[in-house]
C-alpha cells in the first residue's frame, strides 16, 4: 500500500520543485522572487482559461499536451521511492519508462510539427536531436544499475537489497543529474525562461497553446522533473529497512534538496552554445560507459 504513495506525493508536490528552483534562483540574483506556490496559482489561471487554436490545427495539435501528461504519469508509477518499490515493477520495466517518456516528447513534438509553424518545428527539431543523444546514455545508466543487482525492474535497482556503493557508483547519479537538466530543459542545456528564438528548444514548442493545454504541458514538466530527481534520490539515498515514517521523511527533504541544486547550477552556470550540447551528452554517455566497465570489472 504504501508504494501508492509516491505516485500521490508527485501528482500533489511536482509544481512545488519549480517553486524551490526559482526562489533559489532569485535568492541568487538577490530578489525575494516569486512565491513558492507560484506554480500552482499560474496552473489554476490557466486552467480557466479557454484554448485559441488554430483553424489549420489538426486533432493531433489538441490531442498532444494530455498524451504527453498521461503518458509522464504513467511512467512515474514505475519510479520506486521512499525505500518502497513501485506500484508497478516487473523485469525490464525500465525500458517501459524510457519509451514512455518519449512517447510523451513525441506528442508533444507532433502538436508543435502540426502547427505548421517553421518557427516551431525548429524547436522541434532540436528537442529531437537532443533527446536522440540522451537516450542511449539514459540506458547506460541503468544497466549500469542492473549490473549490481539481481533485477531488472527500476525497483531491484533503486532499492533492492543487492546494491552494494562502490566508487564507480556515485557516477550514475552524477550522470542522471546531467540527463536531469537536459531532459527538463534547464539551465545550462536550455533556459525555460528565455525568449531569444536562436536560443529557444523547448519553450519555442509549446508556444501556440495555451489555456488547459498549456496548463497540461507546465504540469507534464513538473511531474518529468520530479520522475528524474526521484532517480537520482534513488541511487544517492540509501532507505531500505528505516522505519516508513523516517524514510519517506528524508527521501522528501532529498527531493527538495534535488531541487535546490538543480536552482544552484542554474544560478551559477551560463547556458551552453547549442553546438556544446552534444559534447555535454557525450561526456556524461562516456561517464556513464566507464561505470559500466568498472563496474562489471569489479
Amino acid at each position: 500500500m504504501q508504494s501508492f504513495i509516491h505516485p500521490l506525493l508527485a501528482l500533489l508536490l511536482a509544481p512545488l520543485l519549480l517553486g524551490v528552483i526559482n526562489r533559489v534562483k532569485a535568492r541568487f540574483a538577490g530578489r525575494q522572487g516569486r512565491p513558492l506556490l507560484q506554480t500552482y496559482f499560474d496552473l489554476a489561471r490557466l486552467a480557466r482559461k479557454g484554448a485559441v487554436i488554430s483553424n489549420t490545427a489538426s486533432w493531433m495539435f489538441v490531442a498532444g499536451p494530455t498524451v504527453s501528461l498521461a503518458a509522464v504519469a504513467c511512467a512515474l508509477a514505475l519510479v520506486p521511492a521512499g525505500g518502497e518499490p513501485a506500484p508497478v515493477r516487473f523485469s525490464g520495466d525500465f525500458m517501459l519508462m524510457a519509451y514512455l517518456l518519449g512517447l510523451s516528447r513525441l506528442a508533444l513534438v507532433l502538436a508543435a510539427l502540426d502547427t505548421g509553424s517553421s518557427f516551431e518545428g525548429m524547436g522541434a527539431s532540436r528537442e529531437a536531436v537532443f533527446s536522440a543523444l540522451a537516450e542511449p546514455v539514459l540506458f547506460l545508466c541503468f544497466l549500469c544499475l542492473a549490473s549490481q543487482t539481481d533485477g531488472l525492474s527500476l525497483s531491484a535497482m533503486l532499492v533492492g537489497p543487492g546494491r552494494v556503493f562502490a566508487p564507480e557508483e556515485f557516477f550514475v547519479p552524477a550522470v542522471l543529474f546531467v540527463l536531469l537538466l537536459a531532459e527538463n530543459s534547464r539551465l545550462p542545456v536550455d533556459d525555460p525562461n528565455t525568449h531569444l528564438e536562436l536560443t529557444m528548444i523547448h519553450e519555442v514548442m509549446v508556444l501556440d497553446h495555451s489555456g488547459p493545454d498549456m496548463a497540461a504541458i507546465v504540469y507534464g514538466a513538473a511531474l518529468k522533473l520530479w520522475l528524474f530527481c526521484a532517480l537520482v534520490v534513488g541511487c544517492l539515498v540509501p532507505l531500505a529497512g528505516l522505519p516508513p515514517l523516517a524514510a519517506w521523511g528524508g527521501w522528501l527533504v532529498a527531493m527538495l534538496a534535488a531541487a535546490v541544486v538543480v536552482g544552484v547550477v542554474e544560478s551559477i552556470m551560463a547556458r551552453l552554445r547549442l553546438v556544446r550540447v552534444p559534447r555535454l551528452l557525450g561526456g556524461a554517455g562516456a561517464l556513464a560507459a566507464l561505470s559500466l566497465v568498472l563496474t562489471l570489472w569489479r
